[in-house]
């Protein structure tokens, strides 16, 4: 009893209750927010889907770190939660070793195959194919095994084999489906039509599809996760996995050879370093463009008090919105794959050039694209699927966010391998690569080069406060990944938020275009006074998949982002 006591009073400090109700002169216990996180005193998994999220706990609670659980939550997702969680794709993971007190970057982006050219991609009018989205030409050569074994081999403690067995047991055994579950393998009947063994996999005979609580089987997939548990990253990139690849690969006309199997390696980086009000941020670095980008547009709303204009009111919304066109003006111009370009990355994220931008912000009006002119980085440089966190006891966090590219990725399914390839070929500049070689100018940064990684906007992040991890983040989403991290952070930071009512808040869109993209129902009285301001609205689907996990006052607090379902904190 005395435990639930002093648990229940850390929760509410935790979660920030007002002075009065803090100190208990009301007879009745109330909340401040509808929104609550899941709390936890051991660690905390928090994922896209309820399986892969119990997978990690468990792993906690068989004395794994945070980062034996990161690798085990991430092969679960590729039986689990087939439309984004994979083998066959890419992504980045961020790693708080508690015992270094240092933070590191893995990045296991997707590289172009060494058969890959820019013409491929592009029509003779120079606008891109849609064999760059889908089918045997939409892969690139896939970084997600190599990546979980470069993080076990630097930070796991448990046995590798243990990592991987959960997955084995889910494809083999087979996982009851939800009526989402069910449901979005409806939606995708057309792109995962692109190969038999996908039609095989994910359809009954004659096409039928899977209904809720019946049992999906992955055999396939099972006997390559049992060659990845044995032979590691050699039993996907070497050996008759890497065989079977290719061998498809040949016979549809695709261009992953066993050659860009084998040659494919991870890259630990330095992680960009900023800061907010006071906050230090660790995220991505490229070839993600996202964390470089999120450091530039929360750089520029430093300018602008947040917090007084109140928690999505038109105001605040308003220098958002503005502050992220300005990101997303630079972001593809000046960033790249830095084994292949030069770019800017220290002027891009840098206060001095972020209060150069600023200033474009009128606080009462929305500027057109037109006049958002590019900025120059330059001057100010010094001699960016689906995402989960993990939170362990002993203080190492992890945030990781991996992609096929687009739900299903290629459609495209090895057979015998059971493997969902990505569509990462369509992330490059070719447009605009081609416009350049009609015009005779530089290609893009993000131009086509074989071996050479796409840019991306996942950004796993971690924050900081008192030199501890304090907010793990990350969110997939495609474009709008970076802005919807910017809300968790600004909701948390500048509105005094928990963890669970910063994730639950409606969130807005802002890139390089006019048009302002609003969530459904969408406070109207708010989007009367941005369109007032000037603000084109436009207004569709929900945005991300947030899995968070705060660090405050001893407890673990975990928010599983409601907008796709099945998504799931568990504690240890």
């Amino acid at each position: 009893m005395l435990f639930r006591r002093l648990l229940a009073a850390t929760l509410c400090a935790a979660l920030v209750l007002p002075a009065p109700l803090a100190a208990q002169s009301r007879h009745l216990l109330e909340y401040p927010s509808v929104h609550s996180p899941t709390v936890g005193t051991r660690g905390m998994v928090v994922s896209q889907n309820a399986i892969a999220s119990e997978v990690g706990a468990q792993i906690l609670r068989d004395g794994g770190n945070a980062v034996d659980a990161a690798i085990a939550v991430g092969f679960a997702l590729a039986v689990t939660l087939p439309r984004a969680g994979n083998i066959g794709g890419d992504g980045f993971m961020t790693v708080y070793d508690a015992a270094s007190g240092k933070v590191h970057v893995l990045d296991f982006r997707s590289v172009a195959p060494a058969a890959a050219t820019p013409a491929m991609f592009v029509d003779n009018r120079g606008k891109e194919r849609d064999i760059a989205n889908y089918g045997y030409l939409a892969p690139a050569v896939p970084g997600t095994v190599a990546g979980l074994d470069m993080a076990h081999r630097k930070w796991g403690r448990l046995p590798w084999e243990k990592l991987v067995a959960p997955a084995i047991a889910l494809a083999r055994d087979g996982v009851k489906l939800t009526a989402d579950e069910a449901f979005v393998f409806h939606w995708g009947k057309d792109r995962l039509a692109k190969s038999a063994s996908g039609r095989a996999t994910f359809y009954k005979a004659g096409g039928a599809l899977y209904a809720k609580d019946e049992l999906l089987k992955q055999p396939d997939l099972a006997w390559t996760l049992g060659e990845i548990a044995t032979h590691r990253a050699d039993g996907f990139y070497k050996g008759e996995v890497a065989r079977r690849i290719a061998a498809d690969m040949a016979a549809n006309g695709g261009l992953i050879t066993t050659a860009d199997l084998a040659a494919y390696r991870p890259v630990e980086r330095d992680p960009l370093i900023g800061s907010y009000r006071g906050y230090t941020i660790y995220t991505t670095p490229p070839a993600s463009a996202g964390g470089a980008t999120l450091l530039n547009i929360l750089n520029q709303i430093e300018h602008f008090d947040i917090r007084a204009m109140g928690a999505n009111s038109a105001a605040s919304l308003h220098i958002m919105a503005e502050a992220m066109k300005l990101g997303y003006v630079d972001r593809y111009r000046v960033l790249g794959d830095p084994a292949f370009v030069t770019a800017p990355v220290k002027g891009f994220i840098s206060k001095d050039y972020a209060a150069e931008r600023a200033k474009l912000i009128d606080p009462a009006r929305a500027k057109p694209m037109r006049e958002m002119p590019f900025g120059d980085p330059l001057a100010h440089e010094s001699p960016s699927t689906t995402h989960y966190s993990v939170a362990d006891k002993d203080g190492n966090v992890v945030s990781t966010t991996y992609t096929l590219g687009s739900d299903f990725g290629s459609g495209v399914m090895i057979a015998g391998t059971g493997i969902l390839l990505n569509n990462q070929m369509n992330n490059y500049s070719h447009e605009q690569a081609w416009e350049a070689q009609r015009d005779g100018t530089p290609p893009p940064l993000n131009a086509l080069a074989p071996g050479k990684r796409m840019l991306s906007t996942m950004m796993p992040t971690i924050v900081m406060k008192d030199g501890k991890p304090w907010l793990v983040t990350g969110t997939p989403g495609g474009s709008t990944i970076i802005t919807s991290v910017v809300q968790v952070i600004v909701n948390v930071i500048d509105h005094g938020m928990n963890v669970a009512e910063a994730t639950h808040q409606p969130r807005i869109y802002q890139g390089s275009v006019d048009a302002l993209r609003v969530e459904p129902n969408f406070n109207p009285d708010t989007v009367a006074a941005l369109k007032a301001m000037g603000h084109p609205i436009t207004s569709d689907e929900t945005m991300g998949s947030a899995q968070s996990i705060m660090i405050e006052k001893g407890l673990f607090l975990g928010a599983a982002d409601p907008r796709r379902p099945g998504a799931l904190a568990v504690e240890p």
